[in-house]
């Protein structure tokens, strides 16, 4: 039987936290980017999100920032249309994150991994979206389930 891989959206919360702590989740994702489990994808916007984030408060980690997205294969997006950006501010009242769903709802992803609690997380969106939306622990665990699971 061949297993499809799981495509994840990653918000900029998530590659920050891939960029500061070498053991956390965030990174195991990469590393399973690396290892082609994973297919991992990001927006444009959020890449630039990231590199602005990165560059004001740990600039000497810019460096990894680029080794992450290279190593964990991961790939941008097109921008999101019109008719996404309006669906995704339905459904999240802060205009950046609206967007940032736009760029995940682009990119046909199984799963949006986040650590945004206010915006994403605490919420869980309760609307009909066609991924899952969690942590990277949420999406290791979810997984790790389903792998070990015996058929």
């Amino acid at each position: 039987m061949t297993r499809k891989n799981v495509r994840v959206f990653l918000d900029t919360s998530v590659l920050f936290s891939a960029v500061l702590s070498s053991t956390g989740g965030a990174r195991r994702l990469f590393l399973l980017g690396e290892a082609g489990l994973l297919e991992l994808v990001v927006g444009p916007n959020v890449l630039r999100e990231a590199d602005e984030v990165v560059r004001r408060k740990v600039p000497a980690s810019l460096p990894m920032l680029a080794q992450l997205l290279e190593i964990g294969k991961v790939h941008a997006v097109s921008a999101p249309t019109s008719k996404q950006i309006e669906l995704a501010r339905k459904l999240v009242a802060y205009g950046p994150d609206a967007h940032v769903l736009a760029e995940a709802i682009r990119a046909n992803v199984d799963w949006f991994v986040t650590h945004d609690k206010e915006h994403f997380l605490k919420p869980k969106l309760s609307m009909n979206l066609p991924f899952e939306i969690g942590t990277p622990g949420d999406l290791l665990q979810k997984y790790t389930d389903d792998f070990y699971l015996p058929s």
